[in-house]
């Protein structure tokens, strides 16, 4: 089994970017899910319930983050990667979990606020910041960034390939947010997988990933419809929830914290 594809998140349920490299951190990939869009009263904001979200991209330099909308000129203000000064705090919420962030500028919710339709502030997670994992399922310690509930999302092609092989119209992989994508193995081998190793750094497996109405949202349009959720439902629920993909937790990133398209997948 190979990785075939890499992505980061860097803004939660804003478009992700494909990378032939990734450096990890405990968090998940450098910079992934470290901003979220929060409503005054510091609520998260999802394209579950604002599927326009879907339209904004986002692209890494070395120094900034940079934010545009599909059909739609200018981008937001550059939004620095490693800002050293922040205009204020406030406690956030995402599900359950209650955390301090740090507002990046007014200027940057301006601009969200008009490409979104709705008033909303851009915030980050600083390093002070340890949300942790559900304790049930991770070892203590281990913590997340803005991400829903663990810091990696691991997912099989030929899982992927199994699903599209029951649709009408195939499922992009971006219907799903991974970060790490592999080929090889059989459909739905990774819902199995307790350790992992890429490269130098060791994963723990730690449960299928749950999934929500956010997979039947097309990603170039925002538009939504019934699939994939609807055929997934047929064939991989488990009591209340439909599970496609496998959330892990880093366990050990040895001398070099950095995987690769092409590096091999191994059990350990």
């Amino acid at each position: 089994m190979q990785v075939t594809q890499l992505y980061v998140y860097p803004i939660k349920s804003l478009g992700g970017i494909a990378l032939q490299e990734a450096r990890l951190t405990p968090r998940g990939i450098a910079f992934d899910r470290r901003w979220m869009l929060v409503d005054p009263e510091g609520q998260f904001f999802t394209q579950r319930k604002w599927p326009q979200m879907a339209l904004l991209q986002t692209e890494l330099t070395d120094e900034a983050l940079l934010v545009t909308k599909r059909g739609q000129a200018g981008q937001a203000p550059a939004i620095p990667l490693y800002q050293d000064y922040f205009p204020g705090f406030m406690q956030v919420r995402v599900w359950d979990d209650q955390c301090l962030a740090a507002r990046v500028s007014d200027l940057v919710d301006e601009w969200f606020s008009e490409a979104l339709g709705f008033a909303c502030h851009l915030v980050y997670m600083p390093d002070t910041t340890l949300r942790a994992t559900n304790p049930r399922y991770t070892d203590p310690g281990e913590i997340v960034g803005f991400a829903d509930g663990y810091p990696y999302l691991v997912l099989g092609q030929a899982s992927l390939d199994d699903l599209n092989s029951r649709l009408a119209e195939p499922a992009p992989i971006n219907r799903f947010r991974p970060n790490i994508v592999f080929s090889g193995g059989e459909p739905f081998a990774e819902d199995h997988w307790k350790r992992f190793r890429v490269g130098d750094a060791v994963f723990n497996g730690v449960k299928p990933c749950a999934r929500c109405v956010m997979t039947t949202i097309d990603q170039q349009t925002a538009s939504q419809g019934k699939e994939p959720l609807q055929t997934l439902s047929t064939y991989r629920r488990q009591g209340n929830d439909v599970y496609f993909g496998l959330n892990a937790c880093l366990r050990d990133a040895g001398a070099e914290a950095v995987i690769r398209v092409g590096e091999d997948v191994l059990m350990c």
